[in-house]
């Protein structure tokens, strides 16, 4: 059965490779199309890098999917939205460059503590209660908070999206030959990997992250050892929703909206780039974000498909690891207790 299943595997990367040489011949692409495609790629491979490791991070202590970290990330993008408001109104963004630059900085962080409030009561009310439930269970009440975020949004703030005002310093972008870089892309490229190296140095070289690592092989021995667990998993959740606050708001930035369900599909496709890489593995959900974002933008143009199909692509991406590869490329990174 394993040597049908990579036999199946084989036959899929053929066909796969065969559509595309004949729509790369039939097309005629230019080489600037296929190097806009590949940035707006990376791009949307950072936005979901951001949102992958907070699955990451909890399912690797708690061996949970929480499906409600998408909406976690919603979250911060309209807490984002109403800290521009605040410096809009005080007339930061029509001051000098510094206080552009001041406000920015501003809204991320405000977005991060609006995800972070978010996680750390999802934790305390929907998932703390049922830890020692079977495994089921806290999957179900992580959907049930899913539905509870994005449609308290929705009541309090209406169906009609936000959107956010792009200061001059950041709007447009330059040229490179044929190619248009948007500042905004730049600007969440550069600030996922950041937070991405961040955090891996936090979890891999800090005392913390020691005590993470402890409760995530074994948390009956880790308490025994002296480790708070529930402090721990606490600051879990802050991580992982901190980096999905400050994805929520640059994904706003380049986007220029946010409403209440802005957050479900990016989840998805962020819990898809997870189990690519790795679940449980920092740098498997880095590199399982990249590659699915460049998956998703070249995709469609390389398969001859419509754009709009783009969903389709990511989410048979999701169905062939699963087949082929369960473990992800980079492999999990569990403890060995995994049931």
């Amino acid at each position: 059965m394993r040597w049908l299943v990579r036999l199946l595997g084989v036959v899929v990367l053929l066909l796969l490779a065969w559509r595309v040489a004949a729509v790369g011949l039939a097309e005629g692409y230019p080489a600037s199309f296929w190097i806009s495609q590949t940035l707006n790629g990376l791009v949307l491979g950072g936005v979901y890098a951001l949102i992958a490791l907070g699955y990451t991070l909890v399912y690797g202590i708690l061996l949970m999917i929480n499906f409600a970290h998408g909406d976690v990330m919603m979250i911060g993008g309209f807490t984002g939205f109403f800290a521009l408001q605040l410096w809009i109104g005080v007339g930061w963004l029509d001051g000098s460059a510094l206080w552009v630059v001041l406000a920015l900085v501003l809204t991320v962080v405000a977005g991060m503590l609006g995800s972070v409030l978010a996680g750390i009561t999802l934790e305390r009310v929907a998932y703390r209660p049922l830890r020692g439930a079977p495994r089921l269970v806290p999957l179900i009440s992580a959907i049930g908070a899913s539905l509870f975020l994005q449609y308290s949004v929705l009541l309090i703030f209406g169906v009609t999206p936000r959107a956010y005002t792009r200061p001059a310093l950041i709007e447009g972008g330059f040229r490179a030959g044929d190619v248009f870089v948007p500042y905004t892309g730049i600007i969440i490229f550069i600030v996922s990997l950041v937070l991405m190296l961040a955090l891996y140095l936090i979890v891999q070289r800090s005392k913390l992250g020691r005590a993470m690592r402890a409760v995530a092989e074994d948390k009956s021995t880790a308490a025994l050892m002296g480790i708070n667990v529930d402090q721990v998993i606490v600051f879990t959740f802050i991580l992982g929703s901190a980096l999905a606050g400050a994805g929520g708001v640059l994904l706003g930035f380049h986007n220029t909206v946010v409403k209440f369900n802005s957050g479900f599909i990016p989840g998805l496709k962020a819990f898809t780039a997870a189990v690519l890489g790795g679940i449980g593995n920092i740098p498997g959900a880095m590199v399982g974000a990249l590659l699915l974002g460049l998956i998703e933008a070249l995709g469609p143009s390389a398969l001859g498909i419509p754009t709009e199909y783009k969903d389709i692509i990511a989410f048979s991406v999701l169905v062939l690891i699963l087949i082929f590869r369960p473990s992800g490329l980079l492999g999990e990174v569990l403890s060995e207790k995994k049931a």
